[in-house]
């Protein structure tokens, strides 16, 4: 006989619903004070659809799909980005007390059910809010006609694509540390690091490379989730003109919508599952006495003191630098120094925080010196100018657009378009890279300066080209320059001076500046201002296109766009007619990264006698109009004429350039 007794075998669970409801009674303030905030906005949309308010601008169910594009592109980053580390740290708040975390690991739940539970319940509260305000917003754009399905299920599943990585990043954030103080910085650290370096390290190699920029690249954007999300995600819209019988303006409508990148929030969701992976097997290693340590992950620990210690002395060395140097270019020994401080005091912050004491400094020489070295490395590095950066300027066969900035004008050039214009711009950048030492020696105000002259004549004055070369690869390669300009060497073609000069005034640089060259700008409209009358009139595309064609015979005639240097403050503008014309471009057909909208400001003289009859034609004008600046403020002009009297021939345009997002409409 047998008295064998026959058991069930215990089920692994991963899942416990006591928990997971427990985490949403406790949290309820959390979740219900976002939902609060979040269904203010549909019932704002609600009033003001009752009230038929114009200014609301959602008329048709296209225009109800923008509005669901723009928050997803515009406003759920940054929602996802503070709300989703609220919930984190809700959820996950029993990491960072010994107490607490001890109960946690002794309750009959594995380390597998504590993950998967927490985790769902604190992504269920990110999204409730997200939740009750769009079926708020269904219901009041069905009620009113306004449903598109399309639109709506794009934005969903954008909305948990960026949840689902927000809140595993913010989960991987919290495994990491042991502190609930240090939570915050550290996940937002993770997420803005790679923008915060690009900056620093950028303004840092400026100060020693000649011509390198200072402003942001964006190499490695990817790395900063919210920044390339708001930079490259966006809403696509496509709109038609509607006009009256009389072929009148009446408004804009919106005829096509879609989000452009959109796979861009698809791969960040994969990117979440491979981080949640990873948090996973970081909570399934940690130790519950690591409760309250700034990095609760061994290994790291070297990385955050070190990291610390290299970010210190990027900012800190800078700002010390500016405090007791402005001289320009760094001076290496200086800036090592002043870095070597900074990196000092957050490298003994860094070996602080870890160790929870003060008495850190016996046994810490030998990281300390490791960041001396690196500091001394890096200086000398960039001193010397290892990688030749300073000299680099790329082939045309390497890039497939180059924008060139000078006198207040953006010239885009076109590879297999305009190589022989090009070359020349190349030429000049050649020659200012070259004359890299007589440029940072200069000191035109020294009375001792060889190219200073001794009349009272304005001898030199600066201008700021800078080049930005688009390379096959879409990377983007910037120098800008500050350099003098003397009257002596504009007249010397081997100079960058004379080079620069004879491009500039070059016919086929005049015709680049009106965009009447061949690119793909077109004149859309502008706008005219007459002083004498204290009255104004925006341009039709068709007045524009007139007036465009008129300054285009006027500067091929020679009547218009010679540049003269050493005239930078206008002294001899009141030969110019008391009026304010521009004309506003666009581009036909719109490419990301180049030139997408342009305007230039145009000063009318009296030689120019095809633009003067156009806008008399036009109507735009009358001959009481036509006074110069000079004739109608006489007390303003009288003493710089008497001075200095402007030739007639001469003539001296303003451009404003602008570049907008491509593939924003309207």
């Amino acid at each position: 006989m047998s008295w064998e007794v026959r058991t069930m075998r215990s089920k692994t669970s991963y899942f416990n619903r006591t928990l997971f409801l427990k985490n949403l009674t406790r949290f309820w303030p959390l979740w219900g004070g976002a939902t609060f905030i979040g269904i203010l906005l549909p019932l704002a949309m609600l009033t003001r659809l009752l009230r038929q308010d114009s200014h609301l601008g959602v008329e048709t169910a296209l225009d109800m799909t923008e509005v669901y594009y723009s928050t997803l592109c515009a406003a759920v980053p940054f929602v996802c980005l503070l709300y989703g580390a609220l919930c984190a740290l809700a959820v996950w708040s029993y990491l960072y007390s010994a107490r607490s975390v001890g109960l946690m690991h002794t309750l009959p739940v594995r380390r597998e059910g504590l993950f998967v539970t927490n985790f769902l319940s604190g992504l269920t509260m990110l999204l409730i809010p997200f939740a009750v305000t769009g079926a708020l917003c269904v219901l009041i754009s069905a009620a009113f006609g306004l449903f598109e399905p399309v639109g709506l299920l794009v934005t969903i599943l954008g909305v948990l694509g960026e949840s689902f990585f927000y809140f595993s990043s913010a989960t991987l954030a919290a495994f990491i540390t042991g502190n609930v103080f240090a939570m915050p910085a550290l996940y937002l650290l993770l997420h803005f690091l790679e923008a915060v370096l690009d900056l620093l390290l950028s303004s840092f190699a400026a100060g020693f490379i000649f011509g390198l920029s200072s402003q942001y690249t964006g190499v490695l954007e990817f790395l900063s989730p919210t920044v390339y999300l708001v930079r490259n995600v966006m809403p696509s819209l496509e709109y038609r003109e509607v006009t009256n019988y009389a072929g009148e303006h009446i408004r804009n409508e919106l005829v096509s919508a879609r989000v452009e990148n959109v796979w861009i929030i698809a791969v960040y969701a994969l990117a979440g599952v491979v981080l949640l992976a990873f948090a996973f097997t970081l909570y399934r290693r940690r130790q519950s006495e690591r409760a309250g340590e700034v990095v609760a992950v061994g290994w790291m620990r070297p990385f955050f003191r070190f990291g610390l210690a290299g970010l210190a002395a990027l900012l800190g060395g800078q700002l010390i630098y500016s405090l007791f140097w402005d001289d320009g270019y760094c001076k290496a020994v200086p800036m090592a120094v002043c870095m070597l401080v900074a990196g000092t005091i957050g490298y003994y912050a860094a070996s602080m925080l870890l160790a929870r004491t003060l008495r850190v400094f016996q046994k810490s020489w030998k990281g300390l010196a490791l960041v001396a070295a690196g500091i001394v490395i890096v200086c000398g590095c960039l001193r010397l100018d290892v990688f030749r950066v300073a000299d680099r300027v790329p082939e045309i066969s390497q890039v497939r657009a180059v924008e060139f900035y000078v006198d207040n004008n953006t010239y885009t050039f076109y590879p297999g378009e305009e190589d022989a214009l090009l070359e020349r711009v190349r030429a000049v950048h050649a020659a200012i890279a070259a004359d890299r030492d007589y440029i940072q020696a200069f000191d035109g105000d020294n009375p001792t300066n060889p190219t200073a002259l001794a009349d009272q004549e304005v001898s030199w004055t600066r201008a700021y080209p800078s080049f930005t070369y688009i390379t096959n690869g879409g990377q983007r390669v910037c120098r800008t320059y500050r350099v003098p300009l003397t009257r002596e060497r504009l007249g010397q073609s081997d100079t960058y001076d004379g080079l620069l000069n004879d491009l500039l005034n070059s016919q086929e640089m005049r015709l680049k500046r009106l965009h009447a060259s061949g690119d793909s700008l077109r004149p859309t409209g502008g706008s005219i201002y007459l002083n004498r009358r204290s009255e104004g009139h925006d341009l039709s595309d068709r007045e524009a296109a007139a007036i465009l064609e008129a300054v285009t015979r006027d500067a091929l005639a020679g009547r218009w766009g010679q540049v003269d240097w050493l005239d930078s403050q206008g002294r001899r503008s009141g030969g110019t007619y008391a009026m304010d014309l521009n004309l506003e471009f666009r581009a036909e057909v719109q490419q990301r990264d180049l030139v997408s909208r342009d305007w230039i400001d145009i000063r009318v003289r009296p030689e120019m006698t095809a633009t003067t009859a156009c806008l008399l034609e036009l109507g735009l004008v009358t001959n009481e109009d036509l006074v110069t600046r000079a004739e109608l403020y006489p007390e303003e002009y009288r003493s710089s004429a008497a001075a200095d009297p402007a030739p007639a021939e001469t003539v001296y345009p303003e451009t404003t350039f602008e570049t907008v997002v491509v593939g924003v409409a309207g």
